[in-house]
């Protein structure tokens, strides 16, 4: 399905606020809002689910699922799995003092 956190970074590289999504998917705003703050997976209506993954597709996201490569080649959204991914506020100081880590 979808997570929270890939929910967000579709709606950043749309450049769509909550509302705007709202509207394309045929959901509430307080909808959207409590499947942006579900912990890891989204649970929920599966009617909900499938209108907003629709939505997302419809305007051009690639939902790339753990494991998978994007079937378009296009770009997408991926998160590491946990144990290699280092938390943001490392990743930002890393990166402000010019460290970087080379990662696949």
């Amino acid at each position: 399905m979808i997570t929270s956190a890939q929910l967000r970074a579709a709606r950043a590289l749309l450049g769509l606020e909550q509302r705007e999504l709202a509207r394309l998917a045929g959901l509430s705003i307080p909808t959207i809002q409590r499947m942006e703050k579900s912990e890891a997976m989204i649970r929920g209506n599966v009617d909900s689910l499938m209108k907003l993954i629709s939505a997302l597709d419809l305007a051009g996201i690639d939902l790339i699922m753990e494991g998978a490569s994007s079937a378009d080649g296009g770009r997408g959204v991926r998160l590491k799995a946990s144990n290699n991914a280092r938390p943001p506020s490392e990743a930002a100081g890393a990166e402000a003092s010019g460290v970087s880590r080379a990662r696949e």
